[in-house]
């Protein structure tokens, strides 16, 4: 999945600031792989930190001193458009920060603690939050700063910046822009790869 990932970069041009959180004891199988498969170009890996906010500090702390943009995504996410990662890169250069997401279709319940509905949010200004989130870097490193101020652990890097007071413009993706995390999202992600007409 991580190469896969990695060649929708690619295809955007940006595969040579690239850099891939591994940990330790996986480092050298990553760079035996990306070698493999991409032997022309020298894919930074890093290590990453005990949550997923600390990974992403360690990866933006290591580009480099000019860089004005950061796009972070997951390698889970093997099937984003090069149109979603170029207008993602467009609204973080104009407003800061931006995360590709997707109008919900369902109707979202929200329950309580003993699993019992306590009402349904109007589904019209509900989004499914996917990735890149990006962000210029100074927004981003701005709102990790604050974060570990207050001892804060967020769950993504958009909620982090949008908690730190700027504003996050939502981006639409695509529904196959799907995060595979379970058996049954893996034999999604297989059947997309065997259909010719997306990524």
């Amino acid at each position: 999945m991580v190469v896969r990932t990695l060649e929708c970069f690619s295809g955007s041009g940006l595969l040579h600031n690239a850099i891939v959180m591994v940990s330790p004891e996986h480092e050298t199988e990553f760079q035996r792989v990306l070698n493999a498969y991409f032997p022309d170009t020298a894919i930074q890996l890093c290590h990453g930190g005990a949550e997923r906010q600390d990974s992403v500090g360690l990866g933006v702390a290591a580009t480099d001193a000019d860089t004005e943009i950061v796009v972070i995504h997951d390698a889970a996410r093997p099937f984003i458009t090069p149109e979603s990662i170029q207008a993602s890169i467009e609204s973080a250069r104009v407003y800061g920060a931006a995360t590709v997401a997707i109008p919900t279709v369902d109707t979202i319940l929200q329950g309580d603690a003993e699993g019992y509905m306590l009402e349904t949010p109007d589904r019209s200004c509900l989004w499914q939050c996917q990735t890149p989130q990006t962000f210029r870097k100074s927004v981003y490193l701005d709102a990790l700063a604050q974060a570990r101020e207050s001892g804060h652990i967020g769950t993504d890097d958009a909620s982090l910046v949008q908690r730190s007071g700027a504003q996050v413009k939502l981006v639409p993706g695509t529904r196959f822009n799907i995060k595979v995390t379970s058996p049954e999202d893996l034999l999604l992600a297989r059947m997309y790869i065997r259909t010719d007409d997306i990524g």
